[in-house]
């Protein structure tokens, strides 16, 4: 008999229909033979039915309360799934994560799991019943509610499964699994059985949309293996998974892409200590996340500096800048928003000479200018212009040889 955590998203429990098809799959998960905990999201629109509800009220609105309100949405469809489950003849018993505990610090609306209480969803599985949790939520120390952000039912599907040893997480989405790039964009990417925690959190990182980065994070720590497959079929998806012998054999496993970046170059400020800490501290204060970083070399004592931020964080990342420039003397600072960042990731590139030459060729090729450059053991980025980023997908894919029938021809 084998632990078995399963989560479904939104779409996968839109409607009643979705959730007596989802209960059938748990069901059937049972009947093989495993314990079952299901992680489930709120139903698909009811989050941001309930936030625009508050944003109706008060846009600046109480942190706390937003937590109370939007958390509800999952407590529908627990509840909805636990009487789907029990009119197929299986016992079942939702919890909230309040309920089990999922504890959490005191960060609303971006909160980080700091533990689990599992002994009572193990009372519950040692009684033969299958257990429904919902998923996004938790409690803080105070006992107040709290949620995790966007994706945050996939970081709670694999921290149940930490806190419970499971065998698997098997994270349910309208998609069949993760693909070498966006199969929207092009249309000889292909599914791959297996890829590694690393190569995963990059493209999380990077753009790719299928898992949340934390719950990768979370599974890479704790050892636990993630199928992501999709709840409209019974086919096999992609196992995240520890890195494998024989998975270095492809030098690049998928190219990802990011469009919600922005550019912003402060020019002509002092060479000296202690610039780029006030200017990082400046945006740091902000709450706003840089990423690409670079400066250039010196010249009669200046340099200038460019970085990239969340496109949603531009202009209070450029106000914060100019309420520092009396202090920091920047000759200019200006921006751009029209960019996107392109990147190609793989484990293989540890051991192989001049990945980076050839995706820079490729991209030249199209007269796709580069900006900016960002690379890692296993990844390389470039910032490009917005308006080619499906191009340069397409063309990074082809490059690499990332199409099934090119696979198969090697």
């Amino acid at each position: 008999m084998g632990l078995v955590v399963q989560k479904y998203g939104g779409t996968s429990v839109g409607s009643i229909e979705r959730i007596k098809n989802v209960a059938q799959r748990v069901v059937a998960t049972k009947k093989r033979g495993n314990q079952v905990v299901v992680v489930l999201s709120a139903m698909s629109g009811e989050t941001d039915r309930l936030i625009n509800m508050a944003n109706e009220i008060d846009l600046e609105h109480n942190r706390r309360e937003h937590d109370v309100l939007v958390s509800s949405g999952e407590q529908v469809s627990i509840s909805l799934l636990t009487m789907a489950i029990e009119t197929l003849g299986e016992k079942a018993i939702s919890y909230l994560g309040s309920q089990i505990v999922i504890r959490t610090d005191s960060d609303h609306g971006r909160a980080r799991i700091m533990d689990i209480d599992g002994s009572r969803i193990k009372n519950a599985l040692d009684s033969d019943l299958i257990v429904v949790v919902a998923g996004f939520q938790g409690v803080d120390a105070n006992g107040n509610i709290t949620t995790l952000g966007r994706g945050g039912s996939d970081t709670s599907a694999v921290a149940v499964a930490a806190a419970l040893s499971a065998d698997v997480c098997e994270i349910y989405t309208d998609v069949d699994g993760i693909y070498t790039t966006d199969p929207n964009i092009c249309k000889q990417a292909c599914k791959l059985d297996k890829i590694s925690y690393d190569e995963m959190l990059e493209l999380a990182s990077l753009g790719a949309k299928v898992l949340q980065i934390r719950s990768v994070e979370f599974a890479q720590k704790y050892g636990i293996p993630i199928h992501v497959r999709s709840s409209f079929s019974d086919n096999q998806g992609t196992i995240v998974c520890k890195e494998e012998e024989g998975m270095e054999k492809a030098i690049v496993s998928g190219v990802a892409y990011n469009k919600n970046e922005a550019k912003i170059t402060i020019c002509g400020i002092p060479d000296r200590p202690g610039i780029a800490a006030t200017i990082f501290s400046a945006i740091a204060d902000k709450g706003i996340v840089v990423d690409m970083i670079i400066q250039n070399i010196s010249a009669e004592g200046l340099t200038d500096l460019t970085f990239t931020v969340p496109k949603l964080d531009y202009d209070l990342a450029l106000t914060s800048l100019q309420e520092i420039n009396q202090g920091i003397g920047a000759r200019d600072i200006n921006g751009d928003k029209n960019i996107a960042k392109v990147s190609i990731v793989g484990i293989g590139m540890r051991t192989h000479a001049n990945v980076a030459g050839r995706m820079f060729a490729a991209l030249a090729r199209e007269n796709i200018n580069i900006m900016m450059i960002s690379t890692s053991e296993i990844k390389v980025s470039c910032v490009i212009v917005e308006k080619y980023t499906e191009l340069a997908v397409r063309v990074l894919h082809q490059e690499f040889e990332l199409a099934e029938e090119t696979k198969n021809e090697s």
